[in-house]
C-alpha cells in the first residue's frame, strides 16, 4: 500500500462559553471564531484558572498525574485512527482501496486525455507520481491538482501562493472544483465513504477512481501513455532489470518507505525499538551498497530509486525528529546522501519539492506527534543549495555490481 491520506484531528468548537464557580466569583470566557484561533481560545481559560488556583506555584502532583493519564488514553485514540496498529503497537498501513483496474487503466490508454492526477506535497507516495510525470513529459497530457492539509486533516483545495518558478504549490481542484479530496472521491458512482488518499488518478470524463496505488500510477506513466509523453524512449522499469527493480522494492518499501512510518507511529517501545533497528540496518547495508554503485541496479535510475528517494529526501527534514529516526541523520550517510543529492538534481525533479510545504504538512497537521504544531528550522543540509553541491558519483557510472549479495 502506498497512498497517504490526512488524519482526522479532534478540535475544539468555537465560541467556548464557561463558567466556573468559586468564592463567589463568577469567570466567563467568550471568544470569537474571526478573531481567535482555538487554541488561543483554550489556553487562555486554561492559564486565568490555573493561576486562580494555584497561584505562581506548581500544580499539585495529584493533578499532573490525572493530566497524564488522561493524555496518554487520549494520544492513544488519536493515534489508533491516524496509524492502526496490532496489539504490539506495530503500525499497519491500510491497503489501497482503489488498486490498478487493468480494464480503466485500458479505457484510459485509448483516452488519455481523460486522466487528472490528484496529489499531495508532504506525501512522499504523491511525490512519486509527481517525478515520473516530469521526468516523462507527461506534464500536459496528465493535469495535476494539488491539495493541502486541512486543519480537520483532510485533503482540501484552496488558494494558494503564486508558484515560486517551477515549484509546485497547493491550490484549487482544476478537475472537479471540489473543495476537500472526499467530495471528489464520493462522485464516483456509487459514491465512496473510505479514506481519501493521495496520489489519487481520476477518469474525469467517467467521473471515477483508476487508482490510488502510487506505484501502480508511477508505471503506468512509465510505459502505459509513451504516445502522450515528450520523453517516451525514457525508461524506468526496463524488462531486462524488471526482476531486479522488484528486488529493490522488497526491501526498501518494508525497510524504509513504511519503516519511517512504523518508527513513527509505534504505540509501545518495543514497536518502537523494533522498526528503528530494522530501519537503520537497512539504511547502512544501502549505504554500503551505494558506495559501489551509482544508483540501485546500477547505471541507470528506475522506478526503485524514485520510490527511495522521496523517502531520504523528507528524512533530515521530517523523519529524523518527527518520527524519531535519530540513530543518525541522512547527512552522516556519504553514499546515501551523495545519492539523494545526484537525483535531486536531475533536470525537472527539485521543482517537485516544495521542502517548506513538506514541513507544514507534517509538523502543522499531525498533532498527536506534534501538539503545538511548532515548526522547526529547516536543517541547513536541506535547503536548496546544499543538495546541489557536487555529489561526484558520475565516477561510479561504469561500476554494475549485482546485488544479490545485499538482498536476501
Amino acid at each position: 500500500m502506498s497512498s497517504y491520506s490526512a488524519n482526522a484531528l479532534l478540535t475544539p468548537s468555537l465560541p467556548i462559553t464557561r463558567k466556573k464557580k468559586k468564592r463567589h466569583v463568577i469567570i466567563t470566557f467568550t471568544t470569537s471564531r474571526s478573531h481567535v484561533s482555538p487554541r488561543m481560545s483554550l489556553q487562555q481559560p486554561l492559564t486565568a484558572i490555573t493561576k486562580l488556583l494555584w497561584g505562581n506555584s506548581l500544580p499539585p502532583q495529584l493533578l499532573i498525574s490525572t493530566v497524564r493519564s488522561t493524555w496518554s488514553a487520549t494520544w492513544h485514540l488519536l493515534m489508533s485512527q491516524l496509524a492502526p496498529s496490532d496489539p504490539s503497537g506495530r503500525y499497519s498501513r491500510p491497503p489501497s482501496q482503489f488498486p490498478a483496474n487493468f480494464n480503466s487503466l485500458q479505457f484510459s490508454r485509448q483516452n488519455p486525455s481523460s486522466l487528472h492526477l490528484y496529489v499531495a506535497l508532504p506525501c512522499p507516495w504523491a511525490h512519486r507520481t509527481l517525478i515520473v510525470r516530469a521526468l516523462k513529459g507527461l506534464e500536459n497530457a496528465i493535469p495535476v491538482s494539488i491539495a493541502a492539509p486541512g486543519t480537520d486533516g483532510s485533503w482540501e483545495f484552496k488558494d494558494g501562493a503564486a508558484p515560486d518558478g517551477d515549484t509546485f504549490v497547493p491550490g484549487l481542484d482544476k478537475a472537479n472544483g471540489c473543495r476537500t479530496l472526499r467530495e471528489v472521491y464520493r462522485l464516483r458512482r456509487g459514491g465512496y465513504n473510505g479514506r481519501s488518499t493521495v496520489p489519487m488518478l481520476w477518469d474525469v470524463e467517467n467521473k471515477e477512481v483508476v487508482c490510488n496505488e502510487s506505484y501502480d500510477i508511477i508505471q503506468l506513466f512509465n510505459s502505459g501513455l509513451n504516445g502522450l509523453a515528450s520523453s517516451p524512449a525514457l525508461d524506468l522499469a526496463p524488462p531486462a532489470l524488471k526482476e531486479r527493480i522488484e528486488e529493490w522494492n522488497r526491501v526498501i518499501y518494508p525497510g524504509v518507505n513504511n519503516g519511517v512510518y512504523r518508527c513513527g507511529f509505534a504505540q509501545s517501545q518495543e514497536a518502537y525499538d523494533m522498526a528503528v533497528n530494522e530501519l537503520f540496518t537497512t539504511l547502512d547495508m544501502l549505504d554500503d551498497h551505494l558506495g559501489r554503485c551509482r544508483y540501485l541496479c546500477g547505471d541507470m535510475l528506475t522506478l526503485a530509486d524514485i520510490c527511495l528517494f522521496t523517502t531520504l529526501v523528507r528524512f533530515d527534514l521530517v523523519y529524523n525528529v518527527l518520527f524519531k529516526c535519530t540513530k543518525k541523520k541522512l547527512l552522516e550517510y556519504p553514499n546515501l546522501h551523495g545519492y539523494m543529492r545526484d537525483i535531486y538534481q536531475i533536470p525537472k525533479v527539485a521543482a517537485t519539492c516544495n521542502f517548506q510545504a513538506i514541513m507544514d504538512g507534517y509538523y502543522g497537521i499531525l498533532f498527536p506527534l506534534n501538539p503545538g504544531s511548532i515548526r522547526p528550522t529547516m536543517p541547513s543540509g536541506c535547503e536548496h543549495e546544499a543538495l546541489i553541491r557536487p555529489h561526484n558519483r558520475e565516477s561510479l557510472s561504469s561500476v554494475d555490481q549485482s546485488m544479490a549479495a545485499h538482498v536476501s
